[in-house]
């Protein structure tokens, strides 16, 4: 089990069709991802993966999408 390093509950619905765009349309990595919500919203976690895979689940499950199913991954 995976211990989430975003909590979901600070995903705004914006943010999530954000991080879904970059992620799915875009279709950048979760190195990506990371770096651009990093610069986007301040973090401090750069490119992280880790960041960026727990930025897509939390934002798959805010869209009520299941985040290791397509169009995720």
């Amino acid at each position: 089990m995976m211990h989430n390093i975003v909590d979901a509950a600070t995903i705004t619905p914006e943010m999530a069709v954000q991080i879904r765009t970059w992620r799915c349309e875009e279709d950048y990595s979760w190195r990506a991802v990371a770096q651009a919500a990093s610069e986007l919203w301040g973090s401090e976690w750069g490119s992280n993966q880790l960041y960026g895979e727990h930025l897509c689940v939390s934002a798959a499950k805010v869209l009520g999408e299941n985040p290791y199913r397509e169009p995720w991954n």
